[in-house]
């Protein structure tokens, strides 16, 4: 009994010390999370209060609240940079380029994954080269192409090629996430009848939701903030995005910084929301993808 007792105390103190090492550890690693969370979202909340001071508190207080709250500084970027109508056009880009990204990689991405055909690899090879290019280098080409085309200064001379660019990634993503779904439930559509189309639209893409919500808040991403394209494409005051306005607070000689902080602050809500309403689905993606791997 003596021994038996021994063995027994012995165990339960291994397990309470084995207990104690994971409560640490479990310790250890929130804390590190929480740094790294609090180093993450720091750039965001020093522009926020960045963009209530005054250029002299800009410098002489850069990490401080400041003493005076300016909210007038928002209302002058907005009126100055004209950042309504930039923002109008920015979203019509956007969303025009993120339907067709999404709409044209589901289906490209569904019949890659779900049939079989002999030049597979190669179409398959040409969307992974479509990744490596550049996309600065190819300013040039485009620009000679779409002034041949005369689409020069229009919502389609951006829409295109953030299009063209996006594919490949969004295409390889919900690929490989629709390379987890079982032929079964195919296979039993068809039985009911249900064609190629009726699959796609009532089985493969719902349940491709979470890869098509990654895909939408990175191409998203891309797309409201992207400068060079609209830079080079676009002349017209008019036409001008949100980057395009916030460059006017920057002049070869000085920089208004209260200002482009306000302009920068009001830029940034959207991405803001964006995330928000595709968190959950994202995240859906992200331990789908880690399970199935």
């Amino acid at each position: 009994m003596n021994k038996k007792t021994t063995i027994d105390s012995g165990r339960s103190s291994s397990s309470e010390t084995s207990l104690g090492l994971r409560k640490w550890r479990g310790g250890i690693t929130n804390v590190a999370m929480l740094v790294y969370a609090l180093v993450t979202l720091y750039p965001l909340f020093w522009l926020f209060i960045s963009a209530f001071k005054t250029n002299d508190e800009f410098f002489s207080r850069p990490f401080q609240f400041p003493a005076n709250w300016q909210w007038d500084n928002f209302k002058r970027a907005w009126e100055v940079s004209d950042m309504g109508l930039a923002m109008f056009n920015s979203v019509v880009v956007t969303i025009a380029s993120l339907a067709l990204t999404l709409v044209a990689g589901a289906l490209a991405a569904y019949v890659l994954s779900r049939f079989q055909f002999k030049l597979k690899l190669a179409v398959m090879g040409i969307f992974l080269l479509g990744m490596l290019i550049p996309i600065h280098s190819t300013l040039v080409p485009l620009f000679i192409l779409m002034n041949k085309v005369h689409l020069l200064n229009s919502y389609w001379a951006l829409i295109l090629p953030y299009v063209a660019f996006e594919l490949p990634i969004a295409i390889f993503i919900v690929q490989a996430y629709m390379n987890t779904f079982p032929k079964d439930i195919e296979e039993a559509a068809m039985i009911d009848g249900t064609g190629y189309w009726g699959i796609f639209r009532r089985i493969m893409l719902p349940l491709s939701l979470p890869a098509l919500s990654t895909v939408a808040i990175l191409a998203f991403l891309r797309y409201w903030n992207e400068f060079s394209f609209a830079l080079v494409f676009i002349s017209k005051p008019a036409l001008k995005t949100l980057p395009l306005s916030l460059s006017m607070f920057s002049t070869g000689y000085m920089t208004d910084y209260k200002l482009t902080m306000a302009a920068l602050a009001i830029s940034v809500v959207p991405t803001i929301i964006v995330y928000l309403i595709f968190q959950k689905h994202i995240m859906q993606g992200m331990i789908a993808g880690a399970v199935k791997g």
